[in-house]
């Protein structure tokens, strides 16, 4: 168990990051497979879930790094 018994355990933090680099794969797959979208599917498929993804995998990475 860590130190903040409110947090994500170590097995959470290693299923989020690989959750985080397998929808960042599937969307990057879907973007060379069906090209890269027009006007509001690109904010949304590509920013929204860049930001999700992409911001859960910094987060699992530095929680890691630090050791919780």
């Amino acid at each position: 168990m860590t130190d903040n018994e409110f947090g994500p355990t170590r097995g959470e933090l290693w299923f989020r990051l690989a959750f985080s680099l397998g929808g960042l794969a599937m969307m990057g797959f879907a973007l060379w497979y069906r090209g890269i979208p027009d006007g509001p599917a690109l904010i949304e498929v590509v920013g929204l879930a860049s930001l999700f993804f992409g911001g859960t995998t910094l987060w699992t990475l530095r929680k890691l790094w630090r050791g919780h």
